[in-house]
């Protein structure tokens, strides 16, 4: 078996995927946190890699960019590989003064300025919301490790250069934490499939205040919310 975007064979996915945006952050998990690793997907360089975390079997791979390539990705590792949870571990950029850049957001709720909800046809507005059992999970998990975390909103943006200068403070003005650019799409592809799904993410730069990290730093260096995503796929 096979898709126009994944190559791997049904089992070659464990129960539980990470899903960084980054093809090169998901090559870092593999290698840096997982024993026995294997390459099961390279199409389009997207790469997928199974191996094992203290003995459980747990997948990692990369989402591309954006909503519509998390939809794709996402839709056929639950649907056709028989995935139950993906945990996503992303950047995200803060607009709140109390959440700063190393923090950790766990995504309880997506808000979203993209038309994804639309091919649905639902006679009002969707609310996209995380997996209640993986949120509590990685919360006990932050609690034990003494990580700074905030639980709340974030904004799943289509738009990385937005002509609305003012969105952001708009947005901000709700309370949402932070914005990034592919956990709603994750969550409506789980609601629709009944599994579990859960954003992850790294403050990276903060849009109030300018302060940002590295594109490499991005990579190799968040390992906090790495380590938290893949001890809550062990307890899962």
């Amino acid at each position: 078996m096979g898709t126009p975007h994944n190559s791997a064979a049904v089992g070659d996915f464990g129960k539980t995927v990470l899903m960084p945006g980054d093809p090169l952050r998901a090559k870092f998990v593999a290698e840096t946190f997982l024993t026995n690793a294997r390459l099961v997907n390279n199409v389009r360089g997207i790469g997928g890699y199974t191996g094992e975390y203290k003995g459980k079997t747990v997948s990692v791979m990369a989402s591309g960019m954006g909503m519509p390539s998390m939809g794709i990705y996402s839709y056929e590792l639950f649907s056709m590989y028989d995935v139950d949870n993906i945990i996503r571990i992303g950047s995200a950029g803060s607009i709140n003064p109390n959440i700063h850049v190393r923090d950790l957001v766990f995504g309880m709720g997506a808000c979203t300025n993209s038309n994804y909800a639309s091919q649905y046809k639902l006679p009002g507005t969707f609310a996209p919301i995380a997996s209640y059992k993986l949120l509590s999970t990685a919360v006990n998990v932050a609690e034990e490790l003494k990580l700074t975390y905030h639980v709340g909103n974030l904004l799943s943006s289509d738009t990385f250069y937005n002509d609305d200068v003012d969105a952001t403070a708009k947005w901000s003005k709700m309370n949402v934490m932070a914005i990034e650019m592919e956990a709603a799409a994750l969550y409506m592809n789980a609601a629709k499939l009944r599994k579990n799904a859960l954003a992850i993410c790294t403050i990276s730069d903060h849009i109030l205040t300018g302060e940002e990290t590295t594109a490499e730093e991005r990579q190799t260096t968040f390992t906090a919310m790495m380590e938290t995503a893949l001890e809550v796929a062990y307890r899962v």
